[in-house]
């Protein structure tokens, strides 16, 4: 009997950590898409650069 309450034990615990893995993944992830999301309207405010034909530098177009 002591041997299956050990195999048991191992596929609950594996179970849980399977689990605790699953839901960090997730968490992580919508932090990643929050911030890429956070990146991507900071740019949209970002003045356009056009080269200047006289000079050839870029200044805000």
């Amino acid at each position: 009997m002591p041997p299956l309450i050990l195999i048991v034990a191992g596929i609950l615990g594996g179970a849980a950590l399977v689990r605790l893995a699953t839901r960090e993944s997730r968490r992580i992830n919508r932090e990643l898409d929050e911030a890429r999301q956070a990146h991507v309207d900071v740019r949209d405010d970002a003045p356009t650069l056009r080269p200047d034909p006289d000079t050839g530098t870029y200044r805000p177009g």
